[in-house]
C-alpha cells in the first residue's frame, strides 16, 4: 500500500491544480490565458511541472485578511453566530415576537400544596 502513496499524492495534486484553475475567473490568472493553463496543467501533470506552475505562478493569490470582518472582494466574511451583533439582535427581537404573542400563563400552584395536589 505505501508504494502506491507517491501515485495517489501526484495524482490528488493534479485533479486539485486542474479543478483550482477551472474555477479561477480568467481575471484573476496571470502571465498567460486561462485555456493555455489548462492544458500545460493537463499535459504536464504526471512529472508534477504543470501542476506546480500553477500553483506558484498561474494564480493571483491573495493574502488572508487580518483582523479585518470584510473579504477580499468586498463580501462580508462568515462571523459565528454568538459574535454576530446582527444575529444576537435577530435572537432579540424573536424572543420578544414570542413573548407578547404568547405570555406566560399564571403560576396556579398553591404553595402550601404538595406536588400531588393534596393540602396539609
Amino acid at each position: 500500500m505505501l508504494r502506491y502513496l507517491p501515485f495517489l499524492l501526484i495524482l490528488a495534486l493534479w485533479i486539485y491544480a486542474f479543478i483550482d484553475c477551472l474555477n479561477t475567473p480568467e481575471e484573476e490568472v496571470k502571465h498567460l490565458p486561462k485555456v493555455v493553463w489548462v492544458i500545460i496543467v493537463l499535459l504536464f501533470g504526471q512529472v508534477l511541472i504543470g501542476p506546480v506552475a500553477w500553483l506558484v505562478a498561474g494564480k493571483v493569490r491573495k493574502a488572508p485578511a487580518v483582523g479585518g470582518r470584510g473579504g477580499a472582494r468586498g463580501r462580508a466574511q462568515w462571523v459565528a453566530p454568538d459574535d454576530n451583533p446582527e444575529f444576537l439582535k435577530s435572537l432579540g427581537e424573536e424572543t420578544r415576537r414570542k413573548s407578547e404573542q404568547d405570555p406566560e400563563p399564571e403560576d396556579r400552584t398553591d404553595p402550601d400544596e404538595d406536588p400531588q395536589g393534596r393540602k396539609p
